[in-house]
């Protein structure tokens, strides 16, 4: 298995979980005892203090390689995890949905929400416009999709329309096509300038559009 050069963020991300939940009294004295285990070469001590994640990843005999052929890294990493100030910000994220995701961050001892969880119809990449293009149709807002309908387009529909495309006599193939679509929402995506292109299933693609700085769909096959 091919490894990564030891990143301070990376090795700090992957042991705050064992430390916000165990004996370990919490980040800022795992944070300790991970920087004294590489200080001292202990790194079996450092492997425990890794997540069960990581640990079902990356074998003890691969953790260990790693941090020998490392050795410049590993003591930098050691003296920065040792200088440290302040207080550790512990934070997670929940993916749900059509994919979205809403952050948390421990604040005192209770976790809060963070960020706006109330952006229900984001536009701001083409994956964000998919998702929200996805979650309009199931609620069956047609107002709604109408905002991802590209300029040129706009001015020949409505929202009576947009429902008839969906839901008239071509409603069983709208009904596949848009559960095909939902089911490679975290397909590939290239972009390219102010266009981007998503292709799923075998032969078809979304195509994108941004105009105004929002994301919108200009083919959906």
């Amino acid at each position: 298995m091919q490894l990564p050069r030891i990143k301070l963020g990376v090795l700090v991300l992957v042991i705050l979980a064992a430390a916000c939940g165990g004996a370990g009294g919490g980040p800022s004295s795992t944070l300790d005892r991970y920087a004294r285990a590489l200080r001292d070469h202990d790194y079996g001590t450092a492997y425990e203090l890794m997540s069960s994640s990581y640990r079902a990843k990356v074998s003890r005999e691969e953790f260990v390689r790693l941090l020998r052929d490392n050795p410049r890294e590993v003591a930098e990493t050691a003296e920065r995890l040792s200088a440290k100030r302040g207080s550790v910000e512990v934070s997670a994220e929940l993916v749900y949905g059509f994919g979205d995701r809403i952050g948390l961050a421990q604040e005192r001892g209770r976790w809060t929400i963070a960020g706006n969880p109330l952006v229900f119809y984001d536009q701001a990449t083409p994956r964000a416009a998919l998702r929200s293009f996805v979650r309009a149709y199931r609620l069956r807002r047609w107002d709604v999709m109408l905002r991802f309908v590209p300029e040129k387009y706009q001015q020949q529909m409505d929202g009576k329309t947009l429902q008839g495309q969906f839901e008239g006599a071509s409603r069983d193939e709208s009904e596949r096509m848009m559960n095909a679509i939902e089911q490679h929402l975290e397909a590939p995506i290239s972009e390219q300038g102010a266009t981007a292109r998503m292709p799923y299933g075998d032969r078809f693609e979304v195509k994108f559009v941004r105009e105004d700085g929002l994301w919108k769909l200009q083919d959906l096959d």
